[in-house]
């Protein structure tokens, strides 16, 4: 195959234009393309209003080396990618199946991996499968009642589910983890374009479908996916895992109830592997954890405020004009380093989305950003986030950042009763109450209600927020609009710590695998899933099939 770089056309071209641009560029005919395939696809939007988009192909054709040399075109070469490959079962004897700890993108892929390698994994998830799910976060969104055990942060597909469903990563792929990754979403019913789109996305109605098909065929090939079951204690013996107990709902009984203990029932289930992606959000798994002396240690992350503005402002500056017609809604990236020395930047903006009550703890408030996949709302919203570090939580350990991140929610919870604090920018800037809204009207999920927010942040943080805004103000005109809204708070960017684990993937404890966002190594869908990936082959090359 010849890889060609840089091909550029109006975003309006017709389908056989690009395969008209790759013979030119070869100096070849149309005719003897006998393969082309879109590898990427990028915006061009440096001439605005004209927009045009930059591709990489591969074409396939005859006599490949006589063609590249008489192009001589320095942006084309001859392309040996290499295809992803899954290692040999190793020689150590298992005799009981893995066990893998959460249902998230992490959990998701390690447990196709192992299933598709005939290990029929146990995945165990204390949150609810995703259809049964989206009916209980849609009863909180219109009440405000939450289920501790399946909501946005717990239950099948993970957090990831209730958000954008962006797929795009910076971790390098030399192993082409990430290609297998948009491939598997592909056959389970993500469009083909994410496999070459720059800003790959998904959206929350495709992926929970696409969660949905995978764990079935994980069931199909053998593995088991219990919901409603979470595991409180790690075993170990003699420095290795040998299993895990469980606490089994039975039932869905209201949380608030007296009796819940007759809804359980407890259970201990041997393994010799046991992965755990158990998310952002297991706080008290992380407890567990602490007290079973796993080694971790308290991260650095970013905690801040979801903005609020029209799409068609968004579009104006990305597009040079306010509908995007077949471009679909514009996204935006905007970082700025502060006078201070903190870094602020926005995070997982979602083009035509909503901001949404992603509460997992009663009393306690945080909020995430959400899009479906036509993205046709009308605001845009992303998280202004602050980089915090562990000098900043208000205890040492591990659990530090589990504790500063409580800290804000709750008060996030007291700013407005418990609905998800709003406020326009004016007024967090002059630090009051807003009483009224301007011409933006709130985009929610969940119920919501005016809180001062700079009563929430430590206010050295809203400082660089404020400072920031300035910035943002120049990059995109309008976005530091006095009526632009902020809600908050967004507190569950990523891990608050990370479980140590070794180059076989494995924490201290042998035969334990810390996985994903979790653990502290990946930061959204793509990057948690490829990280499954690996931890599945790292069990692969150390266990042969179970017995």
């Amino acid at each position: 195959m010849i890889r060609i770089n840089q091909l550029k056309l109006p975003v309006e071209h017709k389908p056989e234009e690009l395969k008209k641009k790759a013979a030119k560029a070869l100096r070849i005919s149309p005719e003897q393309v006998e393969k082309l395939e879109i590898r990427r696809r990028s915006l061009d939007g440096r001439k605005k209003p004209e927009l045009f988009y930059s591709y990489t192909v591969d074409i396939k054709t005859a006599r490949e080396e006589q063609v590249l040399h008489r192009a001589k075109n320095s942006q084309a070469a001859i392309c040996q990618e290499k295809p992803y490959v899954f290692p040999k079962p190793g020689e150590e004897m298992l005799f009981s199946p893995p066990i893998i700890v959460g249902a998230g993108p992490a959990g998701l892929f390690a447990g196709l991996m192992l299933a598709r390698a005939g290990y029929c994994p146990v995945i165990l998830e204390r949150g609810e499968d995703v259809d049964s799910r989206r009916k209980r976060v849609d009863e909180f969104w219109k009440t405000g009642k939450l289920d501790v055990r399946s909501n946005v942060q717990f239950g099948e597909g993970g957090a990831g589910t209730f958000s954008d469903g962006k797929l795009n990563t910076l971790v390098k792929d030399p192993l082409m983890r990430n290609r297998l990754v948009l491939e598997v979403f592909c056959e389970f019913g993500a469009d083909s374009s994410i496999l070459y789109d720059s800003k790959p996305h998904i959206g929350t109605d495709v992926l929970s479908g696409i969660v949905k098909a995978m764990r079935q065929e994980i069931v199909r090939l053998g593995g088991h996916v219990r919901f409603g079951c979470q595991v409180t204690e790690l075993v170990t013996e003699g420095g290795q895992i040998r299993g895990v107990r469980v606490r089994q709902q039975e039932g869905r009984p209201d949380d608030n109830m007296a009796g819940n203990e007759n809804q359980e029932r407890e259970e201990f289930l041997s393994a010799q592997a046991v992965i755990l992606a158990i998310g952002h959000s297991a706080r008290d798994t992380f407890s567990m954890l602490e007290q079973k002396k796993i080694p971790m240690d308290a991260k650095s992350f970013a905690v801040g405020l979801r903005i609020q503005h029209p799409q068609s402002l968004i579009n104006l500056s990305q597009y040079g004009r306010m509908d995007g017609g077949s471009l679909g809604a514009a996204s935006y990236k905007l970082t700025r380093q502060t006078s201070t020395g903190r870094g602020v930047y926005s995070f997982c903006m979602c083009p035509g989305g909503y901001v949404v009550d992603a509460s997992s703890e009663r009393e306690h408030l945080a909020v995430n950003g959400m899009s479906y996949h036509a993205r046709d709302g009308k605001n845009a919203n992303s998280a202004l986030i602050v980089t915090v570090t562990p000098e900043d939580f208000p205890q040492p350990g591990p659990l530090g950042g589990v504790a500063f991140q409580r800290s804000l929610e709750r008060l996030a919870f007291q700013a407005a009763d418990g609905h998800i604090p709003v406020q326009l920018y004016e007024d967090y800037r002059a630090g009051r109450q807003s009483r009224q809204l301007g011409e933006i009207e709130p985009q929610m999920r969940g119920r919501w209600a005016f809180g001062n927010l700079r009563e929430v942040m430590p206010e050295n943080l809203n400082l660089a927020l404020l400072e920031a805004m300035e910035g943002f103000g120049q990059m995109i005109r309008g976005f530091d609009r006095p009526d632009a809204l902020f809600a908050g708070i967004e507190s569950r960017t990523s891990s608050p710590v990370r479980i140590w684990r070794n180059d076989e993937m494995e924490s201290q404890v042998r035969g334990l695998y810390p996985c994903g966002e979790g653990a502290g190594y990946a930061g959204g869908i793509t990057s948690a899933a490829m990280d499954g990936v690996k931890v599945a082959e790292a069990v692969v090359r150390r266990f042969g099939l179970p017995r």
